[in-house]
């Protein structure tokens, strides 16, 4: 029990803030998932699992050994228990961002530097620290989080609200969560996490390539909702040029705001337009979706530069290990690690010199 008090209380350190209440409670939330933690294997043994339950779970550990035997990821324990939470939703972040400017606000934490959200395990606490902010001017976004990393301290458990989600769904979000064990560089979550949902998305393409066969229905999926991404991640980040060229502009604030509301308008209103005939679009709801400075800056944490990643792995011959190797040995050589890809990618789409007489 002390080993996992311990366990807890480091565990708070990377979710919680300053507030001794909020690290106790954050140490309790985590004790709950890790004490309740199984062997998927012996959860598979149960007499009355029901085979979509039995199918997503054996998908789970398929999932984990090809991360790690395959792309060489740093898999640990994590997803090979299985663990469920009793409330409506695992956490609620809050993303803060000025309504004249798309940096968002960051909090400090210990391990993993300034982060651009703060977790909480009440909707009303959420809600309320959002309330604080917007008295001081700011905007304010409140999501659910589906699932977490420990970024290998601990061996993550799979939450069994995961289980809801689609076999593509499923796998992205694994593979997405397992890459944190492999790679994570402090204070840079929008690089982490875009990168994170590249790999997520071209890993499950492979995994469901080799396991279904090239142009199966799970494969074609896969493929499908990369493309979705990337194309949903070219349009978030034009929405964010133009906001970040009105919000350089030598005007009033007044008149920014005016503009930008404009802004927000025809985004929802072209993106609608685009996927017009994708009803089924992952990113359909963004057209009817109540739009702030905080909301789009949450969405740039995740589907910052996403071709920029795809770039890099068809300069490496379509070879993710590969494109994962080359950004890892690269990263600690430069101060942004987005320059550093985009320097990788220019190396590689250099003709070849001719061999010297």
């Amino acid at each position: 029990m002390k080993s996992l008090l311990s366990a807890c209380l480091l565990s708070a350190v990377f979710l919680a803030g300053c507030s001794p209440f909020y690290v106790l409670r954050a140490a309790y939330e985590e004790g709950k998932i890790l004490w309740r933690r199984e062997p998927i294997e012996s959860v598979l043994q149960r007499p009355d699992l029901d085979p979509e339950t039995q199918e997503k779970l054996k998908l789970v550990l398929a999932v984990r050994e090809y991360a790690r035997d395959v792309l060489k990821f740093r898999v640990g324990g994590s997803y090979a228990s299985y663990s469920y939470v009793d409330r409506r939703a695992l956490s609620y972040v809050l993303t803060v961002a000025p309504k004249t400017d798309l940096t968002p606000y960051t909090w400090w934490f210990l391990f993993v530097g300034h982060v651009p959200y703060k977790g909480f395990f009440s909707e009303e606490s959420a809600k309320t620290e959002a309330k604080r902010f917007e008295a001081e001017g700011y905007d304010t976004y409140i999501r659910t989080s589906p699932a977490f990393s420990t970024l290998g301290w601990f061996d993550d458990p799979l939450l069994a609200h995961l289980l809801k989600y689609d076999k593509i769904t499923l796998t992205e979000v694994i593979f997405h969560e397992l890459f944190h064990n492999t790679l994570f560089i402090s204070g840079q979550v929008d690089f982490n996490e875009s990168l994170a949902n590249f790999i997520g998305n071209r890993a499950a393409i492979l995994f469901f390539r080799d396991r279904y066969g090239e142009g199966s229905a799970e494969h074609q999926r896969a493929l499908q909702a990369w493309q979705e991404e990337l194309e949903f991640s070219a349009f978030i980040n034009e929405v964010s040029r133009s906001l970040k060229d009105l919000f350089g502009r030598d005007i009033a604030e007044e008149e920014k705001l005016k503009l930008r509301e404009k802004i927000f308008f025809q985004s929802k209103k072209e993106w609608s337009r685009r996927i017009a005939k994708q009803p089924a679009h992952r990113f359909r709801g963004f057209g009817q979706q109540e739009i702030n400075n905080a909301v789009i800056a949450h969405y740039l944490l995740y589907f910052k530069d996403l071709q920029l990643f795809e770039s890099l792995y068809q300069a490496q011959g379509k070879d993710l290990a590969q494109s994962l190797e080359s950004i890892i040995q690269s990263i600690p050589n430069g101060e942004d690690p987005f320059d550093t890809v985009r320097e990788l990618v220019s190396k590689k789409s250099r003709p070849a010199r001719p061999p010297s007489r």
